[in-house]
């Protein structure tokens, strides 16, 4: 497969611009009973993520492509780590990390919070 399947991008559940870190991406989100989201995006373009911190924990795999994660460290450093197709990461919370996506690279996110803002207004920002 080379996209989500369409009854998981419905307009419904499209992320707005402004709750994505990753400029161009195509998001869609789904809500937990508890709060918790799951999050599923495509990048169509080779970009970078910007930097930014949870006050929860996230879970990354990689469907497609790569997505070079950046995590900060406390020394001011950087981690940085290529996820490819079928890898995961877990991301604690309160740990700032952006990346870096290749063109095509579809994942998948699962957010123990809301994390993302639908289009509410039928503007995508």
């Amino acid at each position: 497969m080379k996209e989500f399947p369409e009854f998981m991008k419905q307009t419904v559940n499209r992320i707005a611009n402004s709750s994505q870190a990753t400029p161009g991406a195509e998001g869609y989100v789904f809500d937990g009973a508890d709060g918790s989201q799951m999050a599923f995006w495509t990048c169509r373009e080779t970009t970078t993520s910007a930097a930014h911190v949870h006050e929860f924990d996230e879970y990354i795999i990689v469907v497609e492509g790569c997505y070079t994660l950046i995590l900060h460290t406390a020394n001011g450093g950087e981690e940085r780590m290529q996820i490819r197709a079928g890898e995961e990461y877990f991301i604690p919370q309160g740990v700032r990390h952006g990346g870096e996506v290749e063109a095509g690279t579809r994942t998948i996110h699962a957010f123990g919070g809301c994390r993302a803002n639908r289009i509410t207004d039928g503007t995508n920002q």
